[in-house]
């Protein structure tokens, strides 16, 4: 890959970027005043790239080592394990089959907005930002004590979303409307967020909530039916194999409602 630079976007700020998102498997090039009397050409380490002033006209070309296997993530609903995450019992985490279904759902475009509302872990909107590369994607959490596992699978999944530290749906006004909302924790706040999202919704936008309980399924129903959508419901019910004595038995997961209501609008 070769980038001809610009003042801003230098030589050091693209090592900076590599070397933020792990992404060691690179080699760099740096070609300075090519074809002048003082053309400088080199390899650089990472390191040492980020820290060197470079001449303002300049190429610099990166190419992944020949013995590298690292940054080849391909598809989504990743493993749950793959996440940082607190493990109070089994993970604080969307789940990874519930995760395909709610992509699924959220259908995004590779420029979409995204809403990821109680975003825990940030599972979701990792997923969300290798999808919509070319939009962004808002990750809201109101505990302080996950805000580092987001941290780590924004930088683990080369994913380029915004952490927000807030309690929706406070901190949602300064948002850019969205295409696709996904609800994976409320608060105790399910019908406002849902009515304060609704009203943002660019036409086409959906909304997706993710209920682990009955009263939750009822209210984000009523909350979508409240705010003009048409609700429709799957009931997710996954068992994964576990071995036991030599052979396969199946250990069920806990059943999740997944509710979404999109805007017909036009």
């Amino acid at each position: 890959m070769a980038l001809l630079t610009d003042p801003v976007n230098n030589p050091a700020v693209i090592a900076a970027y590599l070397l933020e998102f792990g992404m060691l498997e690179y080699e760099a090039f740096v070609c300075e005043r090519l074809g002048g009397p003082e053309e400088v050409c080199r390899f650089w380490e990472l390191d040492e790239m980020a820290r060197h002033d470079f001449a303002a006209l300049n190429v610099v070309i990166l190419r992944r080592k020949p013995e590298s296997t690292a940054g080849r993530r391909r598809g989504f609903a990743y493993p749950d394990e793959a996440f940082e995450q607190r493990k109070p019992e089994k993970g604080l985490i969307t789940k990874r089959e519930v995760r395909a279904l709610v992509l699924s759902e959220l259908n995004l475009a590779e420029n979409s907005v995204v809403w990821d509302i109680g975003s825990g872990s940030g599972a979701v909107a990792a997923e969300c930002a290798r999808i919509a590369r070319l939009g962004k994607v808002f990750a809201l959490e109101k505990e302080q004590v996950n805000l580092p596992n987001m941290e780590a699978n924004r930088r683990k999944f080369r994913a380029d979303y915004t952490i927000v530290h807030s309690k929706a749906p406070e901190g949602l006004d300064k948002l850019p409307d969205p295409d696709a909302v996904f609800i994976g924790g409320s608060g105790g706040e399910l019908a406002d967020i849902i009515a304060q999202s609704t009203g943002r919704l660019r036409p086409g936008g959906v909304i997706v909530v993710a209920a682990i309980t009955i009263e939750t399924l009822h209210r984000s129903m009523e909350a979508l039916r409240a705010a003009g959508l048409n609700p429709e419901v799957t009931h997710l019910q996954a068992s994964r194999g576990k071995p036991i004595l030599g052979m396969t038995r199946l250990e069920g997961m806990n059943p999740v409602y997944v509710v979404s209501g999109t805007n017909a609008e036009c």
